[in-house]
C-alpha cells in the first residue's frame, strides 16, 4: 500500500503559488489549466500535490536533474519515503511503484509510456516549465491535446501563458511572484555591449569575489556549458568557498551538493539547468554570463551556437537571487544590450527526424497534429523523407513495425538503425555499447594530447579509432593515458545494460577485439551513407561525403594517414558570414577506401574505352564524394559495356558515321519541333538515346558489336519526305570560301549564331552569303568576338 502524505504538509511555509489552490482545483474540474508563475513561486512542488486530489498525476520535467530533484523535494514536503507516494522515472533511474500517486518523468519517458498504455493510470498530466519549449514536450502536448483523455496542467514562467491557454482552450491562472527585491548591476564598457566569451573566466571570477566580499549567501553563476564551467572553476581555485559544478553531466554527488544547503560559502557554477525548476538553496547572489549554447538550423543542418540568452531567460536567472532574501544580480553585459525577447522553440531550431518518428509511432503523423507553433515544412519534409528511406514510415504516415522498434530504443534514430542492422550478437553488442556512450554525451573519455601517450593508448586499443575508444571505456577495458569521466561512463554502462536487456543480448563483456569492432563498422557503412566521409584530394584537413564537409576534431584519434571514416558523432557551429557552417567530427572510425566500394557506396563509371582487335576494354572507376577510390582495367559488361560503346560511337571511333549522324538527326528534330510543330521540346541527349537503343538491341558485352551495324542506330525524327527541304532552310553546317561555320539556333529567341570553326577568312560573312532565315536575328562569333550581321 502506498504511503499517504502527512497532514503536516498543510503546515508548510506559505509560498506565492498558494493563493491559487482553490482556483486550480476548480479549473481542473472543468478542463485544462495553464498556470503562469515566476521562478521560485512553488509551482513545481505545489501543483502536483493539489492535482493528486483528482487521482494519479504524471509530472513531466524537461530535465533529468529536475525530475529527480523535485521528486525528492515533494517526498520530503509530504513526509513520505522516496518512491512511495512520490516517485520518479528517468533513463537509467526509477523509483516508483504501481501505486505511486505522483510520478516525475522526463518527456522521453512520458512519450514511451504514452505509446505503451496511453498513460491510462494518470488522471492529470502536468507539463512543467513548458516555456523551455523542447521538441519532445511540444509533441507530448500536441498528442495529449489530440487524444483528449486527460486533464492537462501546463506551467510557464514567461508571459506567453495567455496565448498558450487560448491555443489549448484552457483556463489561464497567474500567480504573483512576491520574490525579494534583487539589485541588478551591468558590467560592460558599452551600455549596448552584448554578452560575449572574451576573458569570461576572468570576468566571472571578479564578479564572484565581489559577491562573496560584500553580500551574505551563496553565489549562483550561469555559464553556457561544461567547458566554461571548468575554466571558471580553475579561475576560482584557492577561493575561500566551496565551488560546485552543476550541469547535465555532473555526478549525482555533485548534484546533491548543489541542491542541499551548505555549511559555508558556496559558489555553484551552473548551466541553464538552474534557471527554473531546480531550487539551489542559500543563493542571494547571481552572476550571469548572459550566454547559452543552443541549436539552430543553418543550411539544412542543426548547428550548436554560443549566443546571448533572451530577455525572458535573463529575468529567470535574476529571480534566483531573490528566492529567500534580498539579493544582487551581476550581468556581464550592457544595460541596453538588444537581447531577443524569447528563445524560439526547439521545433523551429532542430532536425525533426526524432519528432517525426515519435509522432508516427503514436499513430499520428506529425503533419496531422496541432502544435503550439506550426512545424517548419522544409525540415519536416526532410525528416519524413529520411524515415521513409529507412523503412520506418508507412504510406499513411504512421510507423512501420521497424519504425516502432526504432522508437522503442532510447537512442537517436540513426543509432537505433545501426543497432538493429547488425548481423549477430557480437556486432550488435558493439553497436549497443557505442550508442550508449554517444547518448551519454561528449567528454565521456578523452585521449591524451601527448603523441607518445596517444601511441600507447592506440596500442592498447588495437585501432586508432574514437568509436573503439568509447566502446572500450563502456566495457571497462584498461585504457592507459585516457581520461575517463566517471559519471558519464556509469550512465553509459547503465544505458548499455538496459539496451542489452531489451534486445536479449549478453551482459556487457570486459573485452573488445579489433576484428569484431571492424566487422561492426564495416556492416554499418551501407546503413549510414550520410555518415561516411573521405579526405579531399587537395585539402587533406577537410573531408566530404558529397553533401557536406567536416574536419576531424582536435581530440580525435583519426590519423593523418587515414583516408576515410564513419563519422558517428559531430557538431556544427556557425562559420564566417551568414551561410558558412563549420562541422567537426568528434567520433571518427577509420575505414579502408576499399570498404566503401564493397558497401556499394561508390559511383561506378567507365573511362578511356578502347577497341583493340575487336576487344572492348575500359578503365572501370569507383568514385565517392568526388574522389577516385579504385580503378581497374576490365572488359565491361551490361550497362558499363553499353556506356563504353556509346562513348566510342559518339567520338566517331566505332560504327562510323552513326555518332555524328545521331547528333545531327537529334538536333534537327529538336529544331523541327519548334519551327514546324510549334512546340517547346527540350533538346534530346544523344548518349541517353544511344544507351537505351543499345539495350533494346540486347547489347551486353563487346562481342555483341559483331551483330550491330551503323544503320541500326538511326534516329527517327524529321520525316524523310521533309528532311531535305528542312535541312536547306535550317542547315547545321555552312561552308564559304576560306570559312567553315557551325550554326547554332535559338528558336525561342529567333536567333541564329554562325560560329567560325575553320578557314582563314578574317572578315565576318555577309548577310547575303547565308540562308534567308526571315525574321531571325543573325550573329557571327569567332572566339570571344560576337557581332550582329545585318
Amino acid at each position: 500500500m502506498t504511503t499517504q502524505p502527512s497532514d503536516a504538509t498543510r503546515e508548510q511555509a506559505t509560498l506565492p503559488i498558494d493563493p491559487l489552490r482553490a482556483a486550480v482545483g476548480e479549473a481542473l474540474d472543468t478542463g485544462h489549466v495553464v498556470v503562469t508563475a515566476a521562478t521560485g513561486t512553488g509551482k513545481s512542488t505545489r501543483l502536483p500535490v493539489w492535482a493528486a486530489v483528482r487521482g494519479a498525476v504524471l509530472v513531466v520535467e524537461p530535465r533529468r536533474i529536475a525530475a529527480i530533484g523535485l521528486a525528492e523535494r515533494v517526498a520530503q514536503d509530504t513526509q513520505t519515503p522516496p518512491g512511495a507516494y512520490v516517485g520518479h522515472a528517468v533513463r537509467g533511474d526509477a523509483r516508483y511503484n504501481a501505486d505511486t500517486t505522483i510520478v516525475f518523468v522526463t518527456p522521453g519517458m512520458a512519450l514511451n509510456w504514452l505509446m505503451r498504455d496511453g498513460l491510462s493510470r494518470f488522471a492529470t498530466i502536468v507539463l512543467d516549465e513548458f516555456h523551455e519549449r523542447r521538441w519532445d514536450t511540444d509533441l507530448l502536448l500536441a498528442l495529449l491535446k489530440a487524444r483528449g483523455e486527460h486533464r492537462l496542467l501546463v506551467t510557464s514562467a514567461t508571459l506567453e501563458g495567455e496565448r498558450l491557454a487560448t491555443w489549448l482552450g484552457a483556463t489561464h491562472l497567474e500567480a504573483d511572484g512576491n520574490s525579494h527585491p534583487v539589485t541588478v548591476e551591468h558590467r560592460a564598457d558599452n551600455p549596448r555591449a552584448m554578452p560575449h566569451d572574451d576573458r569570461l573566466a576572468e570576468r566571472v571570477a571578479a564578479a564572484v569575489e565581489d559577491c562573496l566580499a560584500n553580500d551574505d549567501g551563496d553565489v549562483l553563476v550561469f555559464l553556457p556549458g561544461r567547458r566554461e564551467i571548468d575554466a571558471a572553476a580553475r579561475a576560482l581555485h584557492g577561493l575561500a568557498a566551496d565551488v560546485i559544478p552543476l550541469h547535465g553531466g555532473a555526478s549525482a554527488r555533485e548534484q546533491r551538493r548543489a541542491l542541499a544547503p551548505g555549511n559555508g560559502a558556496r559558489v555553484i557554477l551552473a548551466t541553464n539547468v538552474a534557471e527554473t525548476s531546480l531550487t539551489v538553496p542559500g543563493v542571494t547572489g547571481v552572476v550571469d554570463s548572459g550566454l547559452e549554447r543552443r541549436t539552430a538550423q543553418r543550411n539544412g543542418r542543426t548547428v550548436l551556437t554560443l549566443g546571448p540568452v533572451a530577455k525572458a531567460n535573463a529575468e529567470q536567472r535574476r529571480g534566483r537571487a531573490g528566492r529567500t532574501a534580498p539579493g544582487r544580480c551581476i550581468r556581464l553585459w550592457g544595460a541596453q544590450a538588444p537581447l531577443a525577447a524569447v528563445t524560439p522553440p526547439e521545433t523551429q531550431r532542430e532536425d525533426l527526424t526524432d519528432l517525426a518518428l515519435a509522432a508516427a509511432s503514436a499513430g499520428a503523423p506529425a503533419c496531422s497534429l496541432d502544435f503550439p507553433d506550426p512545424l517548419p515544412p522544409a525540415p519536416l519534409a526532410r525528416a519524413e523523407s529520411r524515415l521513409r528511406a529507412l523503412g520506418a514510415l508507412a504510406d499513411d504516415g504512421t510507423a512501420t513495425p521497424l519504425g516502432q522498434q526504432l522508437f522503442s530504443l532510447p537512442v537517436e534514430t540513426q543509432l537505433a538503425t545501426l543497432i538493429l542492422s547488425m548481423p549477430d550478437a557480437d556486432t550488435r553488442g558493439v553497436m549497443v555499447d557505442l550508442a550508449a556512450a554517444l547518448t551519454s554525451g561528449r567528454g565521456m573519455v578523452s585521449p591524451p594530447p601527448d603523441p607518445d601517450q596517444r601511441q600507447r593508448l592506440t596500442r592498447a586499443l588495437g585501432r586508432r579509432c574514437d568509436a573503439t575508444l568509447l566502446v572500450a571505456a563502456v566495457r571497462d577495458v584498461d585504457l592507459p593515458e585516457a581520461t575517463i569521466a566517471g559519471a558519464a561512463c556509469s550512465e553509459a554502462r547503465a544505458l548499455a545494460t538496459q539496451l542489452r536487456d531489451d534486445l536479449g543480448l549478453p551482459a556487457i563483456p570486459s573485452t573488445l577485439t579489433a576484428d569484431v569492432m571492424e566487422q561492426a563498422l564495416t556492416h554499418a557503412l551501407p546503413r549510414a551513407p550520410d555518415m561516411v566521409f573521405v579526405r579531399r584530394p587537395r585539402r587533406r584537413e577537410a573531408m566530404g561525403n558529397g553533401g557536406s564537409e567536416l574536419q576531424p576534431g582536435r581530440r580525435s584519434l583519426f590519423g593523418e594517414r587515414d583516408e576515410a571514416a564513419l563519422v558517428l558523432d559531430d557538431h556544427s557551429v556557425p562559420g564566417r558570414g551568414t551561410r558558412q557552417t563549420l562541422t567537426v567530427g568528434t567520433c571518427m572510425a577509420p575505414v579502408p577506401l576499399a570498404a566503401l566500394v564493397s558497401a556499394g557506396l561508390a559511383e561506378v563509371s567507365v573511362a578511356a574505352p578502347s577497341l583493340d582487335h575487336g576487344r572492348l576494354t575500359c578503365q572501370q572507376q569507383w568514385h565517392y564524394a568526388g574522389r577516385l577510390l579504385q580503378e581497374q582495367a576490365v572488359e565491361p559488361q551490361g550497362e558499363a559495356a553499353r556506356r563504353a560503346m556509346a562513348t566510342l560511337i559518339l567520338a566517331g571511333r566505332l560504327l562510323r558515321p552513326a555518332g555524328e549522324r545521331l547528333r545531327d538527326d537529334m538536333e534537327a528534330w529538336w529544331l523541327y519541333q519548334h519551327v514546324e510543330l510549334d512546340t517547346t521540346a527540350e533538346p534530346g541527349d544523344p548518349e541517353t538515346w544511344l544507351l537505351d537503343r543499345l539495350q533494346s538491341l540486347g547489347v551486353e558485352h563487346g562481342d555483341d558489336l559483331a551483330l550491330i551495324e551503323a544503320d541500326d542506330l538511326r534516329f527517327d525524327g524529321v520525316p524523310d519526305w521533309e528532311r531535305d527541304r528542312f535541312d536547306a532552310r535550317f542547315p547545321r553546317q555552312w561552308s564559304l570560301p576560306s570559312l567553315e561555320l557551325r550554326l547554332h539556333y535559338e528558336p525561342r529567341r529567333r536567333r541564329v549564331t554562325a560560329e567560325q570553326t575553320g578557314g582563314t577568312r578574317r572578315k565576318p560573312p555577309q548577310r547575303w552569303e547565308l540562308p534567308a532565315w526571315p525574321g531571325w536575328e543573325v550573329r557571327f562569333r569567332k572566339a570571344s568576338r560576337d557581332v550582329r550581321i545585318d
